[in-house]
């Protein structure tokens, strides 16, 4: 999707994991680590990792229950 413009960091996460989901690797009903899991596994700060998870959730992939974590819900269109 990308069109030669610079990408914010947490919108490459965030196709990153929607690959992920895609591709089967995350299937639905499976859980994204721990915000500061992710900040090791992917090398970034933990305000990238929220930003990432908030679009994730907005583009319908996955849905964050409070004190439990973030869950994959849905496929990218």
């Amino acid at each position: 999707m990308s069109n030669g413009l610079p990408q914010y960091e947490y919108v490459k996460l965030a196709d990153a994991i929607a690959a992920d989901i895609a591709s089967g690797k995350l299937p639905a009903g499976a859980a994204l680590p721990g915000e500061r899991a992710m900040t090791e596994l992917y090398s970034v700060s933990i305000g990238t990792v929220r930003r990432a998870v908030a679009e994730l959730r907005s583009r319908g992939l996955v849905a964050t229950l409070p004190a439990k974590g973030t869950y994959v819900i849905g496929q990218p269109e």
